[in-house]
């Protein structure tokens, strides 16, 4: 029996044309290759399976291609080439770093790196996973990396760029790799099924495809499994079944048991679910997800977005023009209510059916009556395949009426006229304060204060407030600074007066200038001045000042 050998090996790409979703970065490197803009230094970072390491042996072999083509590929017939294809090849050397990340393992590198290529013109060196490099290891590979020989050329791949230190990315040309995605995906696969013999249904490709999440070496894998499962012909509920993937058709007839407000055939469909063997929050996902492409098929502008096969595709666009943008809004709003709180659930079967009750009685919502119109409390209307209240029982049992509510607006005019006659003396006895009686609330407010704010309370306290007009108060400060603070400040003086004497009032703070023969009094001494009276008094503390070099601002 021939050695089976994983498709994620087996079909890796060999030139920059054959690798999948980085063509942006394959055209860069050959160009840089073209010109002879070769840095001394690369960054591949990017999701896992994309093909980082990949590229980086691409670049090392095409760049030490004794006969390159014209597009700038490796022509795999030279000497530097069938080495590196052996393996047997001297000039690229590959570290990992997740097991090498001392300080011993990169000095070992820094001397490997004074050896000069024996065939070709590079010596490369692609160290993967370099994010797991000790903070040691990153401080002795600085000085190599910045200035290596110059035939040193160092390629660096990691997934988690954010782990790197500054100097090291400093260094670096960096290249960001993006995840690939679902179609590329699909024609990728497609591809290898043909030279397999393999037969696949494209939804069961899809499913592959959005199960990998954009890694290709991921989707390789799957494949490999998917095809030991199902042999040369792979299906789709045979890939849903191998991979436990929950069916579309599960959101669809879910879909439209809300949409007719059944909620016991919803309940029915989670249960059966449930069996199955699936998670209650995977399925609340899934069926968050499926809203979304439900909602983006709703605009040709966005159907693109929907990643799925050609019949899942047409099955959700029939449903889009049943669901209106409305319900949709709103069951993405439950069902991300129902994702956050799932966690800190007791009874997360309980939430999830809570849920999908929410869901079915979306829309249902009627204008009932006015209650005072029939006196029956409102009752919120439930499906009509469900409704007890729309079936003919044999008996009959007789509700009695409630009388009318009873409209103490209408009995009773005297209290109104009370109210109202109340409300005017209030507004007239809130009118009638006088200054006395203002200082002595003003000087009231400050006094309790002091506790607790006596620096406000010193400042309330300092001067007299003034009824200069009707219900218009105005109170003196020394700055415009402390009139903006007193703004600030004093929100709770007015609100007492507001209380206690008028609900009108108004306060206003008023800059005035200090009178001459009370002037200094009432400066305000900067911290120069401070300095200078202190000094004055005691020279010992100037020589300290003198000697120290004293910083005093």
């Amino acid at each position: 029996m021939e050695k089976f050998v994983v498709s994620a090996i087996k079909y890796r790409p060999l030139s920059f044309a054959s690798v999948v979703g980085q063509a942006t970065i394959g055209a860069t490197l050959k160009n840089a290759i073209q010109r002879g803009h070769l840095s001394h230094a690369y960054l591949f970072c990017g999701p896992r399976g994309v093909g980082k390491t990949t590229c980086a042996r691409i670049f090392a072999k095409t760049i030490n291609c004794l006969n390159p083509d014209a597009d700038m590929e490796a022509c795999g017939k030279c000497e530097s080439c069938r080495s590196f294809s052996e393996g047997r090849s001297y000039c690229i050397h590959e570290l990992d770093a997740a097991s090498n990340n001392s300080v011993d393992d990169i000095r070992t590198l820094v001397e490997q790196v004074r050896i000069p290529p024996q065939v070709g013109k590079y010596s490369v060196y692609i160290i993967d996973e370099v994010h797991m490099l000790s903070p040691a290891a990153f401080n002795a590979f600085l000085k190599t990396l910045e200035e290596p020989p110059s035939y040193a050329i160092f390629i660096l791949a990691t997934t988690e760029k954010h782990k790197i230190i500054p100097t090291i990315l400093s260094r670096c040309q960096i290249y960001d790799f993006n995840r690939i995605t679902v179609d590329d995906t699909v024609a990728h696969l497609k591809n290898i099924a043909r030279q397999e013999g393999v037969t696949c249904e494209p939804d069961a490709l899809n499913i592959i495809a959005r199960k990998a999440d954009g890694a290709m070496r991921d989707a390789l894998s799957i494949f490999d499994r998917v095809v030991s499962f199902c042999g040369n012909s792979v299906t789709y509920s045979a890939v849903i079944d191998d991979l436990n993937v929950l069916d579309y058709d599960y959101y669809f007839k879910l879909t439209d048991a809300l949409l007719a407000h059944n909620y016991v055939e919803s309940y029915m469909i989670f249960d059966e679910i449930l069996k199955k063997g699936f998670d209650a929050q995977h399925f609340v996902s899934g069926l968050s997800s499926h809203f979304r492409d439900i909602l983006v098929c709703k605009d040709v502008k966005t159907i693109s977005l929907l990643e799925v096969g050609q019949v899942i595709a047409e099955r959700y666009r029939q449903q889009a023009a049943v669901c209106s943008v409305d319900f949709l809004f709103e069951a993405l709003n439950i069902t991300n209510k129902c994702e956050m709180d799932y966690k800190i659930s007791n009874n997360q079967r309980l939430l999830v059916e809570l849920t999908l009750l929410n869901l079915s009685y979306i829309g249902t919502e009627k204008k009932n009556e006015p209650a005072e119109h029939n006196g029956q409390a409102a009752i919120k209307s439930a499906p009509a395949e469900h409704s007890v209240i729309n079936k003919k029982p044999e008996t009959a049992v007789p509700i009695p009426e409630v009388p009318k509510s009873i409209s103490l607006k209408n009995m009773l005019p005297e209290v109104k006229e009370a109210k109202t006659e109340n409300s005017v003396s209030r507004i007239a006895e809130e009118k009638s304060f006088d200054e006395e009686k203002l200082i002595r609330e003003w000087r009231s407010f400050a006094e309790n204060i002091q506790s607790k704010l006596p620096r406000l309370s010193s400042r309330l306290l300092e001067h007299t407030p003034k009824l200069v007009a009707e219900n218009l108060i105005q109170y003196p400060v020394i700055s415009e600074q402390h009139r903006m603070q007193m703004e600030e400040r004093a929100d709770s003086l007015v609100k007492h007066l507001k209380e206690t004497l008028s609900s009108s009032i108004v306060v206003e703070w008023v800059v005035k200038a200090a009178d001459t023969g009370d002037s200094e009094k009432t400066r305000l001494y900067t911290l120069q001045d401070k300095i200078n009276h202190i000094t004055s008094e005691n020279s010992a503390i100037a020589g300290i000042i003198k000697d120290l070099d004293l910083d005093y601002r």
